[in-house]
Parts: C-alpha cells; sequence; structure tokens
C-alpha cells in the first residue's frame, strides 16, 4: 500500500469517526432537550389542563400534541399524513397502525386530529411526572401477569369506547426489527369485538430510518401515515376473530407495499 493509499484510509476514517461522533452529540442533545425537559414540561402542563378535563381531550390536545411537535421539529422530521376522510370524528374508533419506532407515537399525537388514548404496558405508567400525566388523561395500563388481569383491562376500555372514547393499538405488540408487519396480536381485536367499535388500520413509513428499534441515535427524515378505510367489527364473534385479524392485516400490507 502506497502513501497515498494510507493517507487516503486515514481520511476516509476520520470522515466516518466524524459524522459518527456528530450523530451521537446531536442524539444526545435532543435526548437531554426535546425528550428530557420538554417531556417534564409538558406533562406538568398534561397535568394541569386535567383538572378541567375529565375526558383528557384538553391534555391531549394542547400538551401531548404541541409535545409530539416539538419532538418533530427538534429532530428534523417532517410527517404528511394523508386518508383523513376516513376518520369519523362524531365516532369512536380503534386505529391500529403498524409499530416501527417511538417515532411513530409522536406522529401520531402530532397529526391525527382525533382525541384518542394509548393501552400501555403498565411499567410505563411508573415513570414519574409523566405516568401521572398518562394516568390523568385517561390511558389505561394493561397488567399481562394473568389473563384475569388482562380481562379487567379490556373491559375498562370496553366503557370507555362506548363512552365516547377512541385508542391506539399497536397490535403487533412491539416494535418491528426488520421493517416488515409482523402478526397482530389479538388482544385489539377482542376490545373491538367486545365494544362494537370499527377498526381504523393506519400505514407508518419512514419511521425506522428516524430512530430504530434498538438504537437510541436520531436521523432527519420524512414519515407519511395514511390512515385506512374503517373496518366495521358489528357482524364479527370470537369464533370469526381470525377473518378479522386477516382482513386488517391485509389492508395495512396493502398500504406499507404502496409507493411514497
Amino acid at each position: 500500500m502506497t502513501n497515498d493509499d494510507l493517507l487516503s484510509v486515514t481520511c476516509w476514517g476520520q470522515k466516518r469517526v466524524s459524522k459518527t461522533t456528530k450523530t451521537m452529540i446531536r442524539s444526545m442533545f435532543v435526548w437531554a432537550v426535546f425528550g428530557i425537559l420538554n417531556t417534564f414540561i409538558w406533562a406538568l402542563v398534561a397535568i394541569f389542563l386535567s383538572l378541567f378535563s375529565r375526558s383528557g381531550r384538553l391534555p391531549h390536545f394542547y400538551s401531548a400534541a404541541p409535545w409530539s411537535k416539538i419532538i418533530l421539529w427538534g429532530t428534523g422530521v417532517r410527517v404528511e399524513i394523508s386518508g383523513l376522510s376516513n376518520i369519523d370524528k362524531e365516532k369512536s374508533h380503534i386505529y391500529i397502525p403498524n409499530h416501527l419506532s417511538f417515532f411513530d407515537i409522536f406522529s401520531l399525537l402530532a397529526y391525527l386530529p382525533v382525541d384518542f388514548k394509548f393501552i400501555l404496558k403498565k411499567e410505563l405508567m411508573h415513570i414519574p411526572i409523566l405516568g401521572w400525566a398518562m394516568k390523568r388523561a385517561g390511558y389505561i395500563s394493561i397488567d399481562r401477569s394473568s389473563p384475569a388481569k388482562a380481562k379487567c383491562t379490556i373491559d375498562r376500555a370496553v366503557d370507555k369506547i362506548k363512552n365516547g372514547d377512541s385508542f391506539v393499538i399497536f397490535a403487533e405488540g412491539t416494535r418491528s426489527k426488520d421493517g416488515h408487519l409482523q402478526p397482530l396480536k389479538r388482544g385489539a381485536f377482542h376490545l373491538a369485538i367486545a365494544s362494537g367499535s370499527p377498526i381504523v388500520p393506519v400505514a407508518i413509513k419512514g419511521t425506522k430510518e428516524i430512530m430504530p428499534k434498538g438504537s437510541f441515535k436520531i436521523h432527519r427524515g420524512f414519515v407519511t401515515v395514511q390512515v385506512g378505510a374503517p373496518v366495521e367489527t358489528i357482524n364479527y364473534t370470537k369464533q370469526t376473530m381470525s377473518d378479522l385479524i386477516d382482513r386488517v392485516t391485509d389492508a395495512l400490507k396493502t398500504m406499507l407495499e404502496q409507493e411514497k
């Protein structure tokens, strides 16, 4: 190897290290300012607003939504949403998106223009300040330690839906590592059938490139959110639940396979 070759390799390595270092520094800054400080401030706002809103509508639109928009702005992420004509804001729905990244949550909170709740792992409700804010906003925690406790969560959610609430449920159960849609779990469909609420499939693209599962590095990017046509559930039963799961899965796959 010549001296010129060595110099070329050294310069390439320096550029690579420099780029990686810049990404890490930027990610640390983003997490400190937009992840921690921003979350703490808006969580306090949500708790305050919840004093005037038993339904959680005020915390959703005037705390969770701006919190998410600030995170997206601060990280250099642009979001485009389509299919909003498929939403009937006068009805309760269960929205089932695919799940690629934490940025799925921010994108939905910021740009899905309906008041909705999440069903979360119970451990998330134990996060100081944020957990209290989520509880005050009407989010429900699920305890999977026993079928009886999980059923209690479903019963609470059914009551909320019948009282006008909508839910977003990541039915895959966890974020996809490879970007492909994983099998949808039955819990969301139990809830849909029990409540009679239509299911709205939502296809999210682009968030994996911004922050994939297992990484805390944040990259700038572009996200698309496509809201699909509602799938009525009133004619489905526990015995035909598999057919409902297949129908929603096919709807998601069709949207995800479309060109951006």
